[in-house]
């Protein structure tokens, strides 16, 4: 059974975040990660986390992925998959979290990794106490 089967990950989701993963940049680490979203009208951006000897300035998979779409002018999101091979599967950092908030509290997050194991749920219900200020 493929992953794409065994969650309820959108199969292109799943794609695009495992090539991503494929070219996550970790050499300090090692720890890949790779995140797709897309946003209502389907548009779909990509990425990976980007490791930098100055550690504070890598940047995670889904701040790579919501920048590109930011980049783009796009300013929602209706999914998000994060891709990992942890054991469970890696869940968005806080950080990462308030990033997501910012954009689509109500946006499905999944998170599942090669073993098929899926964590999920509104990025809200990721970090239930996030704040959008007044735009």
């Amino acid at each position: 059974m493929s992953d794409a089967a065994r969650t309820a990950a959108d199969p292109r989701l799943l794609a695009a975040a495992k090539a991503a993963f494929a070219n996550a940049y970790a050499p300090y680490s090692h720890f890949h990660v790779g995140a797709a979203l897309h946003t209502p009208d389907g548009t779909l951006f990509s990425g990976a986390n980007v490791e930098n000897a100055s550690y504070g300035l890598g940047r995670c998979a889904e701040q790579s992925a919501i920048q590109g779409m930011a980049s783009s002018g796009a300013r929602e999101f209706s999914s998000i998959v994060v891709y990992s091979e942890s054991s469970p599967p890696a869940s968005p950092c806080g950080a990462c979290r308030q990033v997501l908030f910012e954009f689509s509290p109500e946006a499905q997050v999944t998170c599942v990794n090669h073993l098929g194991e899926v964590i999920e749920g509104q990025v809200k219900d990721f970090l239930p106490h996030g704040f959008r200020l007044e735009r």
